[in-house]
């Protein structure tokens, strides 16, 4: 087997970085490459590699390999995500990362993307488990999905390497969308129904990662509009004090779910003191997570926060949980004007099967839509189609005047600027004649510890939500959301819509 990791996800020029790996027959090739619109090679060389053993327990303790290359990140490497790809003698190639931070004062861009590397983490499930399941007992058949999940582990190790398709899949690599509606009396499916099975693909990889994903299409379509773009990672938020200070803008794309809290702090202050935040991210800032040993544990409990972790029995406000849980009193839609548990999927499984696929827009007077060509009623993205996957929303009423107006439930904003909505399904509902391909996740809990109802008319609602796009002030900064995870693959299509929007939104936000 060969295999490889790094001892940390980001480093800037000058700096060092260790890579641990294991190979059966070396010397390796070691291959970096910086990934943007294209590929730019930075570093090539050999080095030799031992074989060693995925040790149990790896996926909770990591793999201790030793060093195999200590490597110095140049003065010419600009920031951004570098494929580290790690060759051995029979010519089988396995891949890693690191990000490449700007330069301490700065590149001079005005953007930032903060990569989603939390949720890289927390789906990672090298070694058997991660934060969803033990993935090594459902592919291998030795458990089904219901007794797989109970397998989740909460404190997972970042010293070790990623499944391989989620950190570099084909460019083929299906999206997490039904690409055309379910007919009628269909067995409904959710995604490609083959290409996983010819690849062992595991139902936990297409959700993270950079490669053929959410972030590499933003920033390869970044780079063709001429857009300056620094890069850093979730956990650089907290560690790297001030990092967010020269940025007019923080962009989040495709699944940044996971946040820790000193995370959430330097985005919230950032907002607060005038920057921007754009979101085209879907399922944002849903669960609240936390590191340990220096960054060598990522602690992520999930449902079981204030069961399962010591410290949070001792300290409350240090479980990890979900962010609108009461115990917190900071639901995520204070700072992302959304929430998924006011939204959910579309078009997967028999979530909005028949679904359009596209945001109708409700407000065609909106800055973001400016010579968008769009009017009410329009719908943006149902050829592609744009919605799938996750997707964010809110609460709504119509006013006297035909205008949606938030209700301000959850941290949800009284001024959100509703621009566009879709229907969409927190899960599917049970008794309908098909086996669930979506069931709805612990209701019990959210209605319970989120909102104080857990009466099965609060469970029936709570599968009910629509996909939000909006935008709204906060302290001297201001937040749009796009509001699903699939925003990227727009840009990646062309999509003149989504295109002008984007612009509109990183031009009044000072990205350009």
């Amino acid at each position: 087997m060969t295999a490889c990791y790094t001892d940390r996800l980001s480093v800037r020029p000058g700096e060092s970085f260790t890579l641990h790996a294991s190979a059966a027959r070396g010397p390796c090739r070691l291959r970096i490459d910086r990934v943007g619109a294209r590929r730019r090679l930075a570093l090539e060389t050999e080095i030799e590699v031992g074989d060693h053993p995925v040790p149990p327990g790896a996926d909770r303790d990591g793999c201790g390999w030793p060093a195999a290359a200590r490597i110095e990140v140049g003065s010419d490497w600009t920031s951004g995500y570098h494929d580290i790809a790690l060759t051995d003698a029979d010519g089988e190639t396995v891949h890693h990362f690191v990000c490449v931070k700007p330069p301490l004062g700065g590149s001079g861009a005005r953007a930032v993307l903060v990569l989603s590397t939390n949720t890289y983490h927390a789906y990672n499930h090298f070694g058997g488990a991660n934060a969803y399941c033990d993935v090594a007992a459902l592919m291998s058949r030795r458990a089904d999905l219901a007794t797989a999940m109970k397998g989740a582990i909460g404190v997972l190790s970042t010293l070790r390497p990623f499944p391989q398709m989620l950190i570099a899949p084909p460019a083929d690599v299906p999206r997490l969308v039904n690409l055309r509606p379910r007919g009628f009396e269909e067995r409904p499916w959710a995604g490609d129904r083959d290409w996983p099975r010819r690849r062992e693909l595991s139902p936990y990889d297409s959700s993270a990662g950079f490669l053929e994903k959410w972030e590499h299409a933003f920033v390869a379509w970044a780079e063709a509009e001429g857009l300056a773009l620094d890069v850093l990672t979730d956990r650089d938020l907290e560690t790297d004090a001030g990092v967010l200070d020269a940025y007019k803008v923080v962009i989040l794309v495709g699944h940044s779910e996971y946040w820790s809290a000193g995370g959430r702090d330097a985005i919230e202050a950032f907002v607060d003191a005038g920057g921007k935040l754009a979101i085209f991210s879907g399922n944002t800032c849903f669960w609240k997570v936390r590191f340990e040993q220096d960054g060598a544990r990522f602690i992520c409990h999930k449902w079981r926060g204030f069961e399962a972790d010591p410290l949070a029995r001792e300290r409350p406000e240090q479980a990890t949980h979900l962010w609108s849980h009461r115990a917190f009193a900071r639901p995520e839609a204070t700072i992302t004007g959304l929430s998924f548990l006011f939204g959910g999927y579309h078009r997967l499984g028999l979530c909005v099967a028949r679904g359009q696929g596209g945001f109708t827009v409700v407000d065609e007077h909106h800055w973001a839509l400016e010579w968008a060509d769009l009017f009410w009623g329009d719908v943006i993205g149902a050829d592609l189609p744009l919605l799938g996957y996750e997707n964010d929303g809110c609460r709504f009423r119509y006013d006297e005047e035909g205008a949606l107006r938030s209700a301000p439930v959850l941290g949800v904003p009284a001024d959100l600027e509703i621009i566009a909505i879709a229907p969409c399904a927190f899960g599917e509902e049970e008794g309908r004649g098909y086996a669930p391909l979506i069931p709805p996740e612990n209701l019990g809990i959210i209605g319970a510890q989120v909102f104080g109802d857990d009466s099965a008319a609060a469970r029936a609602r709570l599968l009910r939500g629509h996909a939000v796009m909006a935008a709204f002030r906060r302290g001297a900064g201001e937040v749009f959301n796009g509001g699903t995870t699939e925003w990227a693959h727009a840009l990646k299509a062309g999509n003149p819509f989504i295109t002008r929007i984007t612009r509109n939104v990183l031009k009044r936000f000072g990205a350009y």
